[in-house]
């Protein structure tokens, strides 16, 4: 029995040696490189303005790896910096920032497993503040994917301080759930934003209009069309990410722009090139 209860712990301590280490191989972060802006597109425009790169549920390296690669390798956008931050909200830092030209910061969280997104959105917060008071980051562009998009717009419009002392540039969310209450089958209409039963969306609700918004945004919401689906990604129904219109209907300095990608999966909206170029406009694209 003694000898059947060793091999057991042996066989256990192995899985959490290996489980370990694949997170961390996941956690390592997409290397950076500096780019020659000289040698970029001429339709690119190159700005101090950063930009954070958040992840959604389980998300890690992998989930920005191919855009990070795909900006650098064209001299359109580089990695300066990865933020990592642990359950408990400490944070840690590889790289700098000091004002480089269309910069790209990755935030990965160490444990987004959790049954909700809820412990994800005070650990972005922290890493908002952190950003903020210790590298004087006073502007920024996001691009968040599924809920890492719920988690910023939780973690930014809870935080008061983060309201005054952040302003937002460009938000760029890949099929991000607002609402998750609604039917998934409803198509959006203005009206519907009486009839949601959820909680986190009404206290977002609240908050976007007690929020003192005096320059102007602008939010690209990007959703994909599972293999011609008109009501869905495959993970997030249409409905979650469109019922954001309802939110902002409040703010008229915020431009909303809308754009749904055929036969595109929830995973590959931050992986198809044709979205990146998109997003590339986006952000950078000369007006």
């Amino acid at each position: 029995m003694k000898k059947i209860s060793k091999v057991l712990g042996y066989s256990i301590g192995g899985v959490c040696v290996l489980l370990l280490l694949t997170q961390a191989f996941l956690l390592r972060g997409t290397p950076g490189k500096a780019i020659d802006p000289a040698a970029g597109p001429k339709v690119v425009r190159y700005s101090k303005v950063p930009t954070l790169l958040i992840p959604g549920w389980g998300g890690n390296t992998i989930t920005y790896n191919h855009l990070i690669k795909y900006y650098q390798k064209r001299n359109i956008a580089q990695k300066v910096m990865t933020v990592w931050v642990s359950p408990h909200h400490h944070i840690r830092v590889s790289g700098d920032w000091h004002g480089q030209k269309n910069a790209l910061i990755q935030v990965l969280i160490d444990w987004n497993y959790n049954a909700s997104y809820h412990p994800q959105v005070g650990q972005l917060r922290q890493v908002l503040i952190y950003l903020n008071k210790r590298y004087g980051i006073k502007q920024t562009n996001i691009v968040a994917h599924s809920y890492g998009g719920t988690e910023f717009m939780h973690a930014y419009m809870g935080s008061k301080y983060l309201q005054r002392a952040l302003r937002l540039n460009k938000v760029v969310l890949l099929g991000v759930p607002v609402e998750e209450k609604l039917s998934d089958h409803l198509p959006y209409h203005y009206p519907l934003i009486h009839d949601s039963k959820d909680k986190n969306f009404y206290r977002l609700r609240t908050q976007m209009k007690e929020w003192q918004l005096n320059y102007p945004i602008e939010i690209y919401n990007l959703m994909g069309s599972k293999d011609g689906s008109k009501l869905t990604d495959g993970a997030v129904p249409h409905i979650q990410s469109e019922m954001l219109r309802a939110l902002i209907k409040s703010h008229p300095t915020i431009t909303y722009h809308q754009k749904i990608y055929p036969n595109t999966t929830h995973s590959q909206l931050h992986d198809r090139p044709l979205i990146l170029r998109q997003i590339e406009r986006i952000l950078w694209g000369k007006e």
